[in-house]
């Protein structure tokens, strides 16, 4: 009969009759039940039972009673069991619209439940994101309160989650910012803006600065007025102090640039200095007062040659000899200028490793590391103490690189320095490596032997550690990656006996006038046929007029006007393939280096170089084949 009067009322469905209630609990278990009308009177069970067992288990499956007689205590009972319709008392002509009202309903239940749903979706992902998030985030209030912050910004600011809650934000700003900050808080609050981002300082609970990118924008409230307000905090402590590091590592380039620039054309004068003084003490023979005068010229000459070669090293523009080398050997050639630079009442220990292994790079640059952390420890005693150099095979292994920023895990030869003086506080410690840094009074250091110590260092693959403290001392170890190559063979120069001399034609090219002056005087005085030129160009037409014997070798400055003496050098070549090319310089460019290093086969004396070294660097060169 009920589904006559559907079909009739033009609803096509599929029915399953049930008469009991095992029978509904099997129908509903097995199909997909859309809804349900039902007898309120059923041989075992009524309606009652019924609307208990579906709301039981499936409470969004719609029910419409069928009933010729449904008394009021029966209606109400049926309404607290949530029967969609309680009875049509009857009237089953009302039977089809009364289950499409259900039908209606249970969608739009359903609906609601799906929203619900996802509502509970999107507040866990906001709750977890809030949490999660590793910026920090704040509700605040419209007085400036916190009223939710989350774990990020409790970690950054130092504080618990109870002690940020209703916290003014302007207690926790920096002095220098809290006006500005309060201000835009202000506008926000006020309307004159939505949202605003800014850097700021916040001061942590334990007094440390803490560098933020804050976002701030509005949430209004009911009338158009701010309720409160979000805050999305970032920490860029880090990244302002690489900022600052990049800012002060430009500057340091220029400074370098300048330095080098001026240690350039000083070595030039110094190379003057130095060549004549040493000439001059030749020829004074007996005359011991003026001798003494021009000894103790080419001394400070001597010093401020120093002085230029650290401006140079700093700049990464003094070139680079590296060799295969034995640290003890260079320690042990050392040890007499080493112990001459210390004062009586510092006891210097050398103790040699056994065994120990090569290293790959310059000595001349290794004994200046050496000689640098020598006078830095001997300043640290002045009232006396020990001094203990070292050396050793370590390997570092990947912790030890994981802890310290710049090491590289391998096999490397060490030495050390140490000291029993003054040592370090942190403060100096943390500046120690920064060009121009110096605790040393005025006049009494130029700053510059630690940063030029960690400039050689870091041109040999190298790491430098320090250990310090406060009236305990300070111990530097040097770490050189290991080699397994064979120790080179030492060509030096013999530096005692007459000087060489020769007869070859040689060429000198040399834009500053009183250093070619000095250098043609020097090795006419020694035999040779000298022609000279102040540049590139002028060189190559002195090449071309000369008619006398070939020539055979050529001195040319690196860096001068119109043509530079790379250039110059490879045009000569290519008329005279056999030439000899010595390149002389106070400042190296990629013309004769590759990254600082002499490129293969080029010959180079550094300047300023003393009327000795030129000499036997000219005949040493002529002699090779």
């Amino acid at each position: 009969m009920i589904q006559s009067a559907l079909e009739a009322d033009g609803i096509a469905c599929e029915t399953i009759c049930v008469r009991t209630g095992d029978g509904l609990v099997t129908a509903l278990d097995r199909s997909g039940i859309d809804l349900i009308p039902s007898d309120l009177s059923l041989p075992v069970f009524d309606g009652l039972p019924a609307v208990k067992i579906l709301r039981g288990k499936w409470p969004a499956t719609p029910m419409v009673m069928v009933s010729t007689a449904l008394g009021q205590k029966r209606a109400v009972d049926l309404h607290k069991g949530s029967a969609t319709d309680p009875g049509l008392r009857g009237q089953l002509s009302l039977l089809a619209p009364a289950m499409r009202r259900a039908l209606d309903q249970a969608g739009q239940r359903a609906a609601n439940r799906r929203m619900e749903e996802a509502l509970r979706e999107t507040l866990q992902q906001l709750r977890i994101i809030f949490s999660k998030s590793p910026l920090g985030i704040a509700l605040v209030a419209a007085d400036g309160r916190a009223v939710l912050t989350n774990a990020a910004l409790q970690k950054m600011l130092g504080y618990t989650r109870d002690e940020l809650n209703g916290l003014p934000f302007e207690a926790l700003m920096h002095p220098d910012d809290r006006a500005k900050g309060v201000e835009r808080y202000k506008e926000l609050i006020q309307g004159a803006r939505a949202s605003y981002q800014m850097e700021k300082r916040y001061l942590r609970k334990d007094g440390e600065v803490v560098w933020t990118r804050v976002s701030v924008s509005e949430v209004p409230k009911r009338g158009g007025n701010a309720g409160f307000a979000i805050k999305m905090i970032e920490d860029i402590t880090e990244h302002r102090r690489l900022q600052a590091q990049f800012i002060e590592a430009q500057k340091m380039e220029v400074v370098g640039q300048l330095a080098c620039g001026v240690a350039h054309d000083f070595n030039n004068i110094l190379a003057v200095i130095i060549g004549y003084s040493d000439l001059t003490i030749q020829k004074l023979g007996l005359k011991r007062l003026l001798k003494s005068h021009l000894v103790r010229i080419r001394s400070a000459a001597d010093r401020a040659v120093g002085l230029t070669r650290q401006l140079l090293i700093f700049g990464s523009k003094q070139a680079v000899q590296p060799v295969v080398l034995d640290l003890n050997e260079v320690v042990k050639e050392m040890d007499k200028m080493l112990r001459r630079l210390i004062d009586e009442n510092i006891e210097m220990t050398i103790v040699p490793g056994e065994n120990l292994g090569r290293v790959k790079a310059d000595s001349g640059y290794v004994g200046q590391v050496l000689m640098n952390l020598v006078v830095n420890a001997r300043d640290a005693m002045p009232n006396g103490g020990k001094l203990i150099i070292a050396t050793d095979n370590v390997t570092l292994d990947k912790d030890f690189a994981r802890a310290r920023s710049g090491a590289i895990p391998g096999e490397y030869v060490m030495f050390s320095v140490s000291d029993t003086g003054t040592g370090m506080t942190d403060e100096v410690k943390a500046r120690m490596f920064d060009a121009f840094f110096t605790t040393k009074p005025k006049g009494k250091g130029t700053g510059l032997g630690l940063a030029t110590c960690q400039t050689i260092v870091q041109q040999s693959a190298g790491y430098i550690e320090v250990e310090s403290e406060i009236g305990k001392g300070t111990t530097f170890r040097i770490y050189f990656p290991r080699v397994r190559q064979a120790l080179d063979i030492r060509t030096q120069l013999v530096l005692k006996g007459p000087l060489p001399r020769g007869a070859e034609t040689l060429l000198v090219v040399e834009d500053d006038p009183s250093l070619r002056q000095l250098a043609r005087s020097v090795l006419e005085g020694r035999g040779y046929t000298v022609l000279s030129a102040s540049n590139g160009q002028d060189a190559l037409h002195a090449a071309r007029d000369h008619k006398g014997p070939p020539i055979q070798l050529v001195i040319t400055d690196v860096i001068m006007p119109l043509m530079g003496g790379k250039v110059m050098a490879e045009w000569l070549k290519t008329v005279t393939p056999s030439l000899k090319v010595l390149f002389t310089s106070g400042y190296t460019d990629d013309a004769v280096t590759q990254t600082g290093t002499l490129q293969p086969g080029v010959e180079f004396l550094p300047k300023p170089y003393t009327p000795a070294t030129l000499a036997r660097k000219v005949r040493k060169m002529l002699d090779t084949n």
